[in-house]
């Protein structure tokens, strides 16, 4: 017999947050999810109000997250997977960037994200039980479009707290996964869910400008279906032994082994220079 989660998931308005909120509707699951604005809208789009609570809170306000995940745990009793998905692209060359841009991506693609791991984790740990899922990136792995290096950055980040975070928590009954999606048809391409810096530095037309130029014409002709990768998510979450990292979609996968083909093959060629490094060996 199917044992009835709760699920907590941020940014659920659109995208895969919505897609794997109403997946997990509809396996029978019940499912907390968070909208910064527009609660009503969500609450029509997922029609179930038995089995879900829309919570409002921005994942960079610790006092609404606090509370967010306090009304969870009054409505529910537990959470059992906790999806951190809010979080958004920033398009721009590393030079044109603004301390303050930067400073706000990270704000919610990482820290927004530590800030709710950290509110739910005293609860998952009282359970001896609990899956964190981190909605991460291609990028998270491999820089391969000009213009996404600093949003990239942030999925870097995401795949190293995972990676630490499941070394953590692994005796504690808790598993932790960085799943990274390659391209798929939700928003994310669309003006809505990324920001563009407000400098614009002409040496770079070639790489950034191009890029800026073309990325309108990519929304909807990605390869991935987000209703797909919800149902891996679902699946993931019920898994026995799910793993750390997580590539979602035959780009995801090919950029993965890309990545791991190319560092493979640095490190082999630089191996007798970085070895020389060491003491001598009695």
């Amino acid at each position: 017999m199917k044992t009835q989660k709760v699920w907590f998931i941020t940014g659920a308005s659109k995208g895969f947050g919505l897609e794997i909120a109403k997946a997990a509707l509809e396996a029978g699951d019940k499912v907390v999810a968070t909208v910064r604005t527009n609660a009503d809208q969500l609450r029509s789009a997922l029609k179930n109000e038995d089995n879900s609570l829309v919570v409002t809170l921005d994942v960079t306000n610790n006092n609404q997250v606090k509370q967010g995940v306090q009304d969870a745990i009054s409505k529910f009793g537990r959470i059992d997977v906790l999806v951190n998905n809010a979080g958004y692209g920033l398009l721009a060359a590393t030079e044109e960037a603004s301390d303050e841009e930067v400073r706000k991506q990270y704000d919610t693609n990482v820290f927004g994200l530590l800030n709710v791991t950290r509110a739910i984790l005293p609860h998952m740990r009282s359970q001896k039980s609990g899956h964190i899922v981190n909605i991460s990136s291609l990028f998270g792995y491999t820089a391969s479009i000009p213009g996404f290096g600093l949003y990239g950055s942030t999925k870097f980040a995401v795949e190293g707290i995972t990676e630490g975070l499941a070394l953590e928590v692994k005796p504690l009954g808790i598993h932790v996964t960085a799943a990274a999606p390659g391209l798929f048809r939700t928003n994310f391409a669309s003006a809505e869910s990324y920001q563009p810096s407000k400098t614009i530095i002409e040496d770079y037309k070639e790489t950034v400008g191009h890029v800026r130029g073309i990325i309108t014409h990519v929304d909807g002709n990605q390869p991935g279906d987000p209703s797909k990768l919800a149902q891996v998510i679902i699946k993931l979450a019920s898994s026995e032994n799910p793993p750390v990292h997580l590539p979602i979609g035959s780009d995801a996968v090919a950029a993965f082994r890309t990545k791991t083909q190319v560092a493979g093959k640095e490190v082999d060629e630089w191996e007798n220079v970085s070895d020389s490094t060491d003491y001598p060996k009695n």
